[in-house]
């Protein structure tokens, strides 16, 4: 009996040491890696007219009877065969969706590098958007993005479905045109920061912090450190210098705005901004590109970045665990 108990014993200690170890390689070769990472993924292009034709015709032969299915299925070989010979025009499309530091900017910029490498002056881009705004320099940069395939001669489209406020803003007003869905929440054109401070608890407890600078405008406001008015002026300062940037910008790219009018902070519903002309037209993204299904091409262009094992480890465990709790959920809620 002992025995095969150490026997089993030094089986289970082998198998422990082989996965540790392998775990050990993998860990090191994701650290090795990490430099390049940014720049590892793969371009995914379709077509989207094929995808929506498959879409109807799945429909269509539940609902048609033979005869009408046969008419239709003739009807649609030979529009087939007399474009065959034609080259239409394209439309490419990409999405972006917007978190408080603009992360998918990453993807947007390689997005972008490929489509200038192969789109013509004169097509269109069109940009499902939406973003509730975050860091400007994380929305500076996507903008940036964006006025590259204007400067390209390419014609962009930003379509917003629920929301394009603040930062999603800042991106929508480089298009050529803008179009919202009815709800669809647009504006914010204003800046804001919140910084806590705990520095009277501290002195309560008599805790005591120093905040030591070279310049006297290195840290006018901090989480420790005694606020003081000079501090708080040099903060609201710079928040004015970023709000006049952003406002120079919208009035580059929406001249007929009433720049007043607009840029205090407030946000619209799309009826509301298209009488304020932050918008051109309301509609979804949806309407918009089903109007061109026959007559363009639409191609989806998307970067999918290659996440490291760590990363995709703590992304799998997060997926477990909200669903988890959201069965739970279901279960105790009426």
């Amino acid at each position: 009996m002992w025995s095969d108990y150490w026997l089993f014993l030094l089986k289970a200690l082998t198998v422990a040491v082989v996965i540790v170890v392998v775990i050990g390689a993998i860990a090191r070769s994701a650290r090795s890696g990490q430099g390049g990472a940014q720049h590892r993924g793969r371009l995914v292009v379709r077509t989207l007219n094929e995808r929506f034709r498959r879409q109807a015709d799945a429909i269509r032969h539940q609902v048609f009877d033979k005869k009408s299915l046969k008419a239709h299925q003739k009807s649609e070989k030979a529009r087939l065969k007399a474009d065959k010979d034609k080259t239409p025009e394209r439309v490419w499309v990409l999405n972006f969706k917007g978190d408080i530091q603009a992360s998918q900017v990453t993807s947007l910029r390689e997005e972008i590098n490929a489509l200038l490498a192969v789109a013509k002056a004169g097509e269109e881009v069109v940009l499902v958007l939406e973003s509730p705004g975050g860091a400007v320099s994380g929305y500076g940069l996507a903008a940036s993005q964006l006025k590259r395939l204007r400067d390209a001669g390419l014609k962009l489209t930003v379509c917003v479905d629920k929301v394009a406020a603040s930062g999603g803003y800042m991106m929508a007003c480089i298009a050529d045109r803008i179009l919202a869905a009815p709800f669809a929440m647009v504006g914010s054109i204003g800046v804001l920061a919140q910084v806590p401070n705990v520095h009277n608890l501290l002195k309560r407890h008599d805790v005591d912090v120093e905040v030591l600078t070279a310049g006297k405008h290195k840290a006018p406001l901090t989480l420790m450190g005694e606020k003081t008015e000079a501090g708080r002026q040099k903060f609201l300062d710079d928040l004015e210098a970023i709000h006049r940037r952003f406002k120079a910008l919208v009035g580059r790219y929406r001249p007929q705005l009433d720049l007043a009018q607009v840029t205090e902070g407030d946000f619209w519903l799309a009826e509301d901004a298209l009488e304020l002309q932050l918008i051109d037209e309301i509609g979804t993204s949806d309407d918009y590109l089903m109007r061109q299904i026959d007559a363009k091409e639409l191609v989806s262009v998307s970067w999918k970045p290659q996440r490291r094992l760590d990363v995709r480890v703590r992304s799998a465990a997060s997926a477990a665990t909200e669903g988890m709790i959201s069965r739970l959920s279901q279960r105790i809620l009426p």
